[in-house]
């Protein structure tokens, strides 16, 4: 069975700046970044996305993904390296933020990121992974992400701020 996150999460807030685009009624179809989300280095190191979606109120795009870390995402001594925590973070906040993107906007490059590991992670663990967006502009989004145990303790969060590809 896969842990759920905690309901400490709170729901992610998207206030756009007036003139803004903003998602259309029909949330785009990620259903073929479930799984690996598209970067073989995420399955090798045991993730997988396996929801995404919008929030109700404002539009603003989640993500989640079961992580099982392989050996390859950890040390000798079988923990996980903190800088393979960020990739995972940075994936599931890419992925939030392109959930909610209308027709064939997209995310452009990670501009900054802040990660912090509280607890150990190791292989054989089930961990859970939610992205988040905060806020959107026209230019950049401002996502968080998490990741938590099986009993709902946090592991390891991060901020993060993306550059915006808009098709216009």
């Amino acid at each position: 069975m896969c842990p759920q996150l905690s309901p400490r999460m709170p729901a992610a807030r998207r206030r756009p700046l007036p003139g803004a685009s903003t998602v259309t009624d029909v949330p785009k179809d990620m259903k073929r970044w479930l799984g690996d989300g598209g970067m073989a280095i995420l399955g090798a190191i045991g993730v997988r996305f396996d929801d995404f979606g919008v929030e109700d109120d404002d539009h603003a795009g989640w993500a989640t993904a079961i992580w099982e870390p392989a050996a390859l995402a950890c040390n000798p001594h079988g923990t996980v390296q903190a800088g393979v925590h960020a990739v995972v973070l940075d994936a599931a906040m890419n992925f939030a933020v392109n959930a909610g993107l209308s027709g064939r906007d997209r995310t452009k490059a990670t501009i900054e990121m802040k990660t912090e590991t509280m607890r150990p992670a190791s292989v054989g663990d089930t961990l859970a992974v939610r992205g988040a967006v905060v806020r959107e502009t026209r230019q950049i989004a401002f996502a968080e992400a998490r990741i938590e145990s099986a009993d709902g303790k946090l592991v390891s969060r991060a901020t993060g701020t993306f550059l915006l590809h808009r098709a216009e």
